[in-house]
């Protein structure tokens, strides 16, 4: 026991001696560029209002769910509001679980079998990766948006394939080729799941509504804790699916149920976010605005996420301190949670930031990189 917590210890004093040990902080003040709010929801006035107002209307939403929800918490409100995302989404059907990881773990520890195999681009949430621990199924890795690497492991594959991508990558900023893997995956009729954690909101309903792919994949994944300003989450798939995961799936059947006010309030930021279109156009033209200063991003020119690899750690934790000393809340990502070498300054923008606080904080950047 002694020698196990000398070893946590060790681990422990390693991560602070490279500047990398996590720990809980209060919320800082500041300019925000480093939330996931891309839409600015989380803190709207008028939709925290909104919610209020249902509240006040129907007491009761704020009731606690009492169970999962195949004993005591199932309610009408949960099941309407599935209905309607499904309807939303143009998919047969949708399935609400408390957040995006339990989402994924729900799919990919309960879909895939022994016999099968899972094809996950090597960026995938590590949720995935965790839930295909669980699975027992084989799991290969392909180069991150690399179609031809895809199709080539593809080719030597026998048996049920699920290919697992994000529409838009939460650490790099970048968007997958989605139609091209859509195509890939039919060709060798392999099964695609697709996160859209971070495209929901910023891209419509995301890159699988855009480009009419509903019918295209198997699954996909909405997240409603970034741009929706809620929590929870949704996997839009057919009815067959749907009742497959009520009954196996571990982290739906074990798992409390929450209650209706943050089914509701998903619901109510979808109405939301279609009566307030302009938040999306706000969101663009700030990320316009911080790409015109032609900063070495590898990020996509129309993602909400920034990424700027500043490899060497000190230099990293320098530049995010001389940001917050003059205001500016950023975010830097280190190895594990990226690829050793790879580490970055991960700047968010946002419909409610201003121009002025997006040049300056571009112009701190480059006289410190």
């Amino acid at each position: 026991m002694h020698n196990n917590f000398l070893y946590f210890k060790e681990a422990l004093e390693e991560r602070k001696e490279n500047g990398i040990l996590r720990i809980l902080k209060p919320k800082e003040k500041g300019i925000d560029f480093y939330s996931n709010d891309y839409l600015g929801l989380a803190t709207n006035k008028e939709f925290q209002d909104l919610l209020l107002k249902k509240i006040l209307e129907n007491p009761e939403l704020l009731k606690g769910s009492t169970g999962s929800r195949l004993i005591s918490g199932n309610s009408s409100v949960v099941t309407e509001v599935e209905d309607f995302i499904a309807k939303e989404h143009k998919f047969e059907s949708a399935l609400l679980f408390p957040s995006g990881y339990n989402a994924n773990l729900a799919l990919f520890s309960t879909l895939p079998n022994r016999h099968d195999t899972i094809i996950v681009d090597e960026k995938i949430h590590r949720s995935v990766h965790d839930a295909c621990k669980m699975s027992y199924a084989k799991k290969l890795k392909f180069k991150h948006n690399d179609v031809e690497h895809l199709e080539l492991i593809l080719k030597g594959q026998n048996g049920i394939c699920y290919v697992a991508i994000e529409s838009l990558y939460s650490m790099d900023g970048d968007i997958a080729p989605v139609k091209d893997i859509v195509e890939i995956t039919k060709k060798y009729k392999a099964h695609l799941i697709i996160d859209e954690a971070h495209a929901f909101g910023v891209f419509g309903y995301g890159l699988v509504a855009q480009l009419h792919l509903q019918n295209s994949v198997l699954a996909t994944v909405i997240t409603y804790g970034k741009a929706l300003g809620t929590h929870g989450a949704s996997i839009l798939t057919n009815e067959v699916i749907k009742s497959y995961l009520i009954n196996f799936a571990a982290s739906f059947i074990y798992t409390t149920s929450a209650h209706d006010f943050l089914w509701m309030s998903i619901k109510e930021g979808y109405n939301f976010l279609e009566a307030n279109q302009h938040l999306c156009v706000e969101l663009k033209k700030n990320i316009k605005i911080f790409r015109k200063h032609n900063l070495q991003s590898i990020s996509s020119e129309n993602s909400p996420v920034q990424a700027i690899l500043i490899t060497n750690n000190r230099q990293l934790i320098a530049l995010k301190e001389t940001l917050f000393d003059s205001g500016f809340l950023t975010y830097a990502v280190f190895s594990p949670t990226v690829k050793e070498g790879t580490e970055r300054l991960r700047i968010c923008l946002h419909s409610f930031n201003k121009e002025e606080d997006i040049i300056t904080l571009t112009n701190i950047i480059k006289q410190n990189i």
